[in-house]
């Protein structure tokens, strides 16, 4: 509606006063050309005319009636003074009457609307526009990221809880040395068991003190891990494993099975 407006403002001001002003009143205020009359010329002219009629008639009788009647003085100059008021209104009246002040708000107004009211409104129709699509894109992306974490969870879920391999087990482990401790003890102890049944008891080592392991295990793995002293010094590998030492511990586990099938068939 704005823009329609502001293609023709002109008519459609003209078209809003038809029958309230009288057309040549509206054109003359619109366009303010020199070429245009005042239709309040006239008026204002007799209006001015009067005036001064008025003002020439009270000097004559304040000049010529006071002498012979100087009561009279008194009315003839507040008369006097009530047409030179008159005379300063009718000044103002003729400036506020044309056409340029007048003009000049209409066009300001017609800049202000036009100009800056439609191109605010175009950027804030851009904007909201900008803003929709990037909530739009914040819904969508909000999903997929919810759903990209759960199927993390599920991968994390589905790892062996028992596996030692498994860092969540390495973490659960560094929580509880003891429990985890007791069980590497047990399983390698089983396993000796099984190996002294078949072979002669091999020759004691001697193991390095706690202190000493405690040390070393804290120097290269930066937390030191109580195990107890028959695992020190036997190949056993620490709780905490690397790719390298995992590599060593499966081939020395090979070796062990091919070492003992071999005894078996033997």
């Amino acid at each position: 509606g704005t823009s329609d407006f502001c293609v023709s403002p002109d008519k459609y001001v003209m078209g809003q006063t038809k029958g309230i002003i009288t057309a040549d009143i509206v054109h003359y205020y619109i366009y303010c050309n020199q070429t245009l009359s005042n239709p309040y010329q006239q008026p204002l002219t007799i209006f001015q005319r009067s005036l001064t009629t008025m003002q020439i008639q009270i000097q004559g009788l304040l000049q010529f009636a006071v002498p012979l009647f100087p009561t009279a003085e008194r009315d003839l100059l507040g008369i006097q003074h009530l047409l030179n008021s008159s005379e300063a209104s009718l000044h103002q009246l003729t400036a506020l009457l044309d056409c340029r002040g007048l003009n000049k708000d209409y066009l300001d107004a017609m800049v202000g609307v036009c100009y800056d009211g439609v191109e605010g409104v175009l950027y804030l129709c851009l904007f909201s526009i900008l803003a929709a699509c990037a909530f739009t894109v914040m819904l969508c992306a909000i999903p997929r990221a919810l759903r990209q974490i759960a199927s993390r969870e599920r991968d994390y879920d589905d790892i062996d809880e028992e596996d030692p391999f498994n860092p969540r087990a390495r973490r659960i482990g560094s929580q509880n040395p003891n429990h985890t401790n007791m069980h590497s003890f047990c399983s390698y102890s089983s396993s000796m068991g099984s190996q002294n049944s078949l072979h002669p008891p091999a020759p004691t080592i001697s193991n390095p003190p706690m202190s000493e392991y405690m040390n070393q295990t804290a120097l290269f793995g930066g937390n030191p891990r109580y195990e107890n002293v028959p695992l020190i010094g036997r190949g056993s590998p620490p709780p905490s494993y690397s790719p390298t030492m995992r590599a060593t511990y499966l081939s020395m586990t090979e070796e062990q099975s091919r070492h003992f099938g071999s005894d078996f068939q033997a």
